[in-house]
């Protein structure tokens, strides 16, 4: 039992720090993209995705220096940078992957 007490600290912080490093390269990725390229694509706009990509940012710090406190929103943040690096990165980078099926765009 001691060992889980001793445990969890490390774990809440590992992924407070998991969640910091992913919001910072979702937020830097998104700080690159030019405005158009979120309207082209239909994935909101760059100020939208600025805001929750720095929020998450913000949250994945907090949770890293306070190991736990918040983890119902690191969860969320980790959940919004994923979703910006899964799904928009890819639609806006100019590639076409993320957004084409088999039968082209749609």
């Amino acid at each position: 039992m001691l060992f889980v007490v001793l445990l969890e600290p490390l774990l809440y912080r590992a992924l407070g720090l998991a969640t910091l490093i992913l919001a910072l390269w979702a937020f830097s990725d998104a700080l690159r993209r030019k405005p158009e390229m979120f309207e082209a694509a239909d994935k909101r706009t760059k100020g939208f995705w600025l805001g929750m990509t720095g929020a998450a940012t913000a949250v994945g710090l907090l949770s890293f220096v306070a190991a736990g406190g918040l983890l119902p929103f690191t969860v969320v943040a980790l959940v919004a940078a994923g979703v910006y690096l899964a799904d928009v990165k890819p639609a806006v980078s100019g590639s076409g992957r993320g957004y084409s099926g088999p039968y082209g765009r749609w």
